[in-house]
């Protein structure tokens, strides 16, 4: 229901095709199979969600870290020192940081392939279940 009125959603399609019958046709194992799928996908579009905030859970960590970092940075590099000293740290921090960088790169592509991956596998064994079911019923027609 949505905001008290009855969606389509909430529509038995199995009850408005309950007298319907077509010879060789079983309508309750179409309605149950066709339920089985809008199950897979909400399932798989619930992973995806769940996929993406934790991604963007993650680049709020990263982006409150950098910031952290470059605080600390900055007040190390107003410090007095040798230019030469400067110069030493300054292509450390830079190395540093670029690994860094890859890491975090790394880590964030990982978290959306584990998401994609995980609502992809739902999806491929709904079809595969999908496609037995249909072998089921053309080898029940068969005999």
């Amino acid at each position: 229901m949505i905001n008290g009125k009855q969606s389509f959603l909430d529509y038995d399609m199995t009850k408005a095709f309950a007298g319907f019958s077509i010879p060789g046709f079983n309508v309750e194992a179409v309605m149950a199979s066709q339920r089985k799928n809008v199950e897979a996908i909400s399932q798989a579009n619930q992973l995806a969600i769940e996929g993406v905030q934790a991604l963007a859970r993650r680049q709020v960590e990263i982006a409150r870290e950098t910031l952290e970092e470059a605080s600390a940075l900055f007040r190390e590099l107003s410090q007095p020192g040798a230019p030469q000293e400067k110069l030493a740290k300054n292509t450390e921090l830079a190395k540093v940081s670029f690994e860094k960088g890859l890491a975090t790169a790394k880590e964030l592509t990982e978290l959306v392939a584990k998401a994609n991956t995980e609502a992809f596998n739902v999806l491929t064994k709904r079809v595969t279940e999908s496609f037995e079911e249909i072998r089921d019923v053309a080898a029940v027609k068969a005999a």
